[in-house]
């Protein structure tokens, strides 16, 4: 079993692993903020976000993601 220390190693210990973890995210991130910014009151209401939050989000740049998504 792995260390929080050894996890947040990961990426910096392995630079090519790290990248490619951003890489086959950032597609899957496209996807997820359209369907956000598509998303009508009801819906944003069902999982706990304002109209407000959900563009916030949909306009964040494809490459703006949490750092534990890359590892």
């Amino acid at each position: 079993m792995r260390t929080f220390d050894q996890i947040a190693m990961f990426p910096a210990a392995r630079p090519g692993l790290a990248l490619l973890g951003w890489l086959t995210a950032m597609p899957a991130v496209a996807r997820q903020r359209r369907a956000l910014r598509e998303l009508d009151d009801a819906r944003l209401n069902d999982i706990g976000l304002s109209p407000r939050q959900a563009a916030a989000e949909a306009a964040r740049p494809v490459w703006d993601v949490p750092a534990h998504w890359l590892r």
